[in-house]
């Protein structure tokens, strides 16, 4: 009996609305990638890459740092395949008889000896030695890079600027000319190596290619101011070794600005550097006593006194003229702050009743300088001569305060300090707060004035720059003296925790500048931004300065610079510290002796 047949139908899925997974290489991938002869067009970026086919007979340590910092996006990508020893010993030497023999043969037929070849057989000789005693190895090596840009032209542009240094030391790129792609993948993550193109390279010149190093900013004279963190050197360094003495520190409020300046001058005093500090906190007090310096505290209070009129004697190469001229500007500029401004027919004035002030003392250009000091004018001989001036009403009000008024206690006295001692600190945190920029200025007058008039190895301490900067001529004549600072043996130590305030002023970049040493200490995320643009700062070193721990930063040191970690022994702790805590111990432990 048949059985009947039935035909089973097969159950289809349907495929409606069903979509495709996405892949994280879906995400990631450029929108298009165009091959050229030359570059590769990567979405809207355009990349090129090259290879190095030439090197000279020696290479320097660290050739490669001037690439790997160049500010540029770039891969590079080193491809380095060994080389068996045997192989290599057998052809070298089949090279080293070959060019034996070729010596051998222009030696017979009378040539001039070939310092080339000569050399070649020394070199190919001292190899083979050290391939023998297993000190060297042998490897193929292959460098490959890729730059980056916007366009064609500013690949050219990055493409002659890799070439101006690499060429400067006898190493020869070419581009990877209708190998782009390989290029590309070359210098990828994948560690394939399709483009080929290697050198035979030994142990040692192929330990010169390792890309970063570390500055040493050791040296066998200066004092020591911290740790390198890079490779814990001791940072021993000479401010006056380099083409001029200034010193800029930047750091917020408790990152220990105060601590280094401190330990500074203590070891610079220890090797006969006077040091003068301009101190706006009292904070150097204690270092001053017991160093046996001289402290001055300045206020509308205060037994010391400064005369914004006093004259430097001029010294040998300078004209009593030119000195007198000079402090007749200066003190227009002071004026100007003391005032509030003056008007062009103001400042005309002021500088006329300056040089008539000075005249009534017998203080000209025909008096004999060694003269001036004995009779020196006070601010009330300046009101009076411009009492007898016509248009100068505001002015005499303005001025009065300054000579009769609540501020002539400090304004209009001669002066009674001396600079004689090896460290001496001008003190103002008891002057009013409006009246500091103005202290600043007579003070750093006073000082200038000093240091002009003998030459002398100094440091001059400017803490909280800011201050001074607030007003244009108080910028300015701080430039100024930054700027002549060599001239006189003398380094300037600007410090300030307001970056932004340094930097809105026209001199804040000049002053930098003009600085041979930086220190950026720990900076706050509200300025972080203007310290990077400054300094031109990598996205590495920006993070490092937020989260760098009290007493360590970035040294800058000319073209070097390192972390730095500040360094200093219990003894010296105890002379310079200003942690409150530690301050007070300090105290307890003296009452209990």
């Amino acid at each position: 009996m048949k059985l009947p047949f039935f035909k089973k139908k097969s159950k289809i899925p349907e495929k409606l609305f069903e979509k495709e997974i996405l892949q994280i290489t879906d995400i990631i991938a450029p929108a298009s990638v165009e091959i050229n002869q030359g570059y590769l067009k990567i979405g809207e970026r355009f990349a090129k890459s090259f290879f190095i086919f030439s090197y000279p007979r020696y290479l320097s340590t660290g050739w490669l740092s001037p690439i790997i910092n160049l500010d540029v996006p770039m891969d590079v990508s080193f491809f380095i395949h060994p080389i068996a020893s045997g192989m290599v010993l057998k052809q070298l030497r089949k090279r080293v008889t070959e060019v034996q023999v070729e010596l051998m043969d222009r030696e017979e037929k009378g040539l001039i000896r070939d310092p080339t070849l000569e050399t070649a057989y020394k070199d190919i000789e001292n190899l083979r030695d050290r391939l023998q005693a297993a000190q060297e190895r042998m490897f193929k090596f292959g460098l490959y890079l890729t730059i980056y840009g916007n366009d064609e032209k500013e690949l050219k542009n990055t493409e002659t600027e890799l070439r101006s240094i690499l060429e400067s030391r006898l190493i020869y790129i070419k581009p990877s000319l209708y190998q782009q792609k390989q290029g590309f993948v070359s210098t990828s993550p994948y560690g394939l190596d399709q483009i080929g193109v290697h050198n035979s390279m030994n142990t040692e010149p192929l330990s010169s290619i390792f890309p970063f190093i570390s500055f040493d900013l050791s040296s066998n004279e200066g004092i020591l101011y911290g740790i390198n963190q890079h490779n814990n050197s001791l940072v021993l360094f000479d401010r006056f070794s380099l083409e001029n003495g200034n010193f800029v520190i930047f750091a917020k409020s408790g990152a220990g600005k105060s601590f280094l300046v401190k330990l500074e001058t203590l070891r610079s005093l220890m090797l006969g550097v006077d040091c003068i500090i301009i101190d706006p906190e009292n904070e150097y007090k204690f270092l001053s006593n017991s160093v046996g310096g001289s402290f001055f505290n300045f206020s509308l209070s205060s037994p010391h006194h400064i005369n914004p009129f006093d004259l430097p004697l001029p010294r040998e190469d300078e004209k009593p003229e030119d000195i007198l001229r000079s402090n007749i500007i200066n003190l227009v500029g002071l004026l100007r702050i003391m005032l509030g401004g003056l008007l062009p027919e103001e400042d005309a004035i002021i500088d006329r009743a300056l040089a008539e002030t000075y005249a009534s003392k017998d203080i000209t250009i025909k008096t004999n300088p060694k003269q001036w000091n004995k009779n020196l004018p006070l601010m009330q001989d300046l009101e009076a001569v411009l009492e007898t001036m016509e248009g100068t009403e505001s002015l005499c009000k303005r001025l009065n305060k300054f000579t009769k008024g609540t501020y002539a206690q400090f304004f209009n006295q001669p002066s009674n300090v001396s600079m004689d001692n090896k460290l001496v600190v001008f003190g103002i945190r008891d002057m009013e707060e409006e009246l500091r920029p103005m202290a600043m200025f007579i003070i750093m007058r006073y000082i200038w004035n000093t240091i002009r008039a003998k030459l002398k190895k100094r440091i001059l301490v400017v803490d909280e720059a800011w201050w001074i900067m607030q007003s244009e001529d108080g910028s300015s004549f701080l430039y100024g003296i930054c700027k002549r600072a060599r001239k006189y043996w003398l380094g300037v130590t600007t410090i300030t925790q307001d970056v932004s305030d340094f930097m809105k002023s026209s001199y804040g970049q000049p002053i930098i500048t003009n600085s041979s040493l930086q220190f950026l200490m720990k900076q706050s995320p509200a300025t972080i931004d203007v310290v990077k643009k400054t300094f031109n700062l990598t996205e590495e070193e920006k993070y490092m300065l937020l989260e760098s721990a009290v007493g360590e930063g970035l040294f800058f040191a000319g073209m070097k610079h390192v972390a730095l970690r500040v360094t200093a022994s219990y003894a010296e702790e105890q002379i310079i510290t200003t942690a409150p805590e530690e301050v007070l111990k300090i105290k307890q432990a003296k009452e209990k002796i």
